[in-house]
């Protein structure tokens, strides 16, 4: 492999694990600190992929679709957790298994109703759509450094929010011990309706921005959220900077993987979650 090819995986890899963890850090958070298995994820990946497609033909801007459809996803999830997810924090996982299957079916109809089961694509903004010359034959859209960048900023804010403010406080202390939190005159509640509905928005904004790329289809959200969950069970539960190493690593395994060993490519992430958790079966910063 030639340092070009080299560096443009590498690049390809980096931007896919930074957007897996865009995701997957939605889901690590629901799941490590409100305790609920949520299927309906990946679901919330594709709401933002087609808000992206249905907002931005209606203000003919991608931007403005995005600012939108953040909006709207957190109003959902807030509107989600208070009608439903509320109800399942003392309820065996088993409901909740159900219950948030049912919303995969939910929203696939519902989907389907709406805008039809056709492919649909997605404009990217003009100033995206330039690509860096590398070589003769070769060069990098500049697109995919912008989800990067944009993936990169977030990852740093919410280490920011979570390390740094009384919120991430809060955030923390309902992670090791819920109770005791509740004690000391934190409202559990609302605090869960507030992480919830940022989970999210954080899967519909990594829709949105991965639609004008990998443009806009039935069950795209299915395809995630297997892998967001391997990122949460790598990383360990409830530690968003173990799913940001997760997801590096899955991002970089399965795109060199596709390159040097594209019949097994499939199995490599698999491989590694398989060896990680023989190492540490807690994941890479769970507790035991």
């Amino acid at each position: 492999m030639d340092p070009v090819t080299f560096l443009i995986q590498s690049l390809n890899g980096l931007q896919y694990g930074l957007l897996l963890f865009l995701v997957a850090s939605g889901l690590t958070l629901v799941f490590g600190i409100m305790g609920v298995v949520n299927l309906a994820h990946g679901s919330f990946y594709m709401i933002g992929a087609y808000l992206a497609f249905s907002l931005s033909a209606l203000t003919g801007s991608f931007f403005g679709a995005v600012a939108l459809g953040i909006v709207l996803s957190v109003v959902f999830g807030l509107l989600l957790e208070w009608a439903l997810f509320s109800r399942l924090y003392h309820r065996d996982h088993l409901d909740q298994v159900l219950l948030t299957y049912g919303l995969i079916l939910i929203f696939e109809e519902l989907r389907s109703l709406a805008v039809g089961d056709d492919v649909h694509s997605v404009a990217m903004p003009d100033f995206l759509s330039a690509s860096i010359p590398l070589t003769d034959t070769l060069s990098y859209p500049v697109y995919r450094l912008f989800m990067s960048g944009i993936c990169i900023v977030l990852a740093m804010s919410m280490y920011v929010v979570i390390q740094r403010t009384r919120l991430g406080m809060r955030i923390r202390a309902g992670t090791s011990n819920r109770e005791m939190a509740q004690g000391l005159g934190i409202d559990i509640r609302l605090l869960f309706r507030f992480v919830f509905a940022f989970g999210v928005a954080l899967a519909a904004l990594g829709g949105m921005l991965a639609a004008p790329v990998s443009s806009v289809f039935p069950g795209m959200g299915s395809q995630v959220l297997i892998l967001c969950f391997v990122v949460v069970v790598i990383g360990g539960i409830g530690s968003v900077w173990g799913a940001l190493l997760a997801a590096l690593l899955i991002g970089f395994t399965d795109t060199f993987g596709k390159v040097l060993f594209p019949d097994y490519a499939g199995l490599s992430v698999y491989v590694l979650m398989a060896a990680i958790l023989l190492w540490r079966p807690a994941g890479l910063f769970g507790r035991a």
